[in-house]
């Protein structure tokens, strides 16, 4: 039960795979908010049929990279939903649930820019109002102060295909390393 205007945080996103700047993020939301829970949640399947690794990797990933963060659960609602993922049912799902809930929804500036394209973001910015954290190369008039370094999945995961591990230690948690490099994930990409 959320009391004394807790927030509960939804912070979506593809995970492929979770890097620190995914881990940032869970760390300003807790330090910034009073914020009784977030709960990540990895997006089943992409709406655009981009590529991703398994579901059961990326929840694992993201469970390693930002499961140790105080009042921090991974979700698996979109799996439940099943199908397209997006992120207007998820949170039309998740209020009936949970209609006591006092939501916000995290995202990057980066994803601000591109809210016209999303499908129903007007009604996403009513159900869980965003917090909109600042990444570093991102500005647009309004834009808030970068908190966030400018570290991409798409990035990541090029450096993992070209055998490039030691480059990525700086940008990924070393659990999600280990456990790319052991399922071989990203290995083609």
């Amino acid at each position: 039960m959320t009391t004394n205007g807790a927030i509960t945080a939804i912070f979506g996103g593809s995970f492929n795979p979770p890097h620190l700047a995914h881990v940032l993020a869970m760390s300003v939301v807790l330090s910034r908010f009073e914020v009784e829970r977030i709960l990540v949640v990895p997006t089943f399947q992409h709406p655009f049929a981009k590529s991703l690794a398994p579901y059961e990797d990326r929840v694992r990933m993201c469970e390693l990279a930002m499961g140790f963060l105080p009042r921090v659960e991974v979700s698996r609602v979109e799996e439940e939903l099943g199908g397209e993922s997006r992120t207007l049912r998820t949170l039309e799902h998740l209020r009936s649930q949970h209609p006591s809930w006092n939501m916000r929804f995290v995202m990057g500036a980066d994803l601000m820019m591109e809210s016209s394209k999303w499908y129903g973001f007007d009604r996403i910015a009513k159900l869980a109002p965003p917090i909109v954290l600042g990444r570093v190369g991102v500005t647009y008039d309004g834009a808030p102060p970068a908190v966030l370094p400018q570290i991409s999945s798409t990035e990541v995961r090029a450096m993992i295909a070209a055998g490039k591990w030691d480059d990525l230690e700086p940008l990924v948690p070393r659990e999600v390393l280990a456990y790319a490099r052991d399922k071989k994930l990203y290995a083609s990409a």
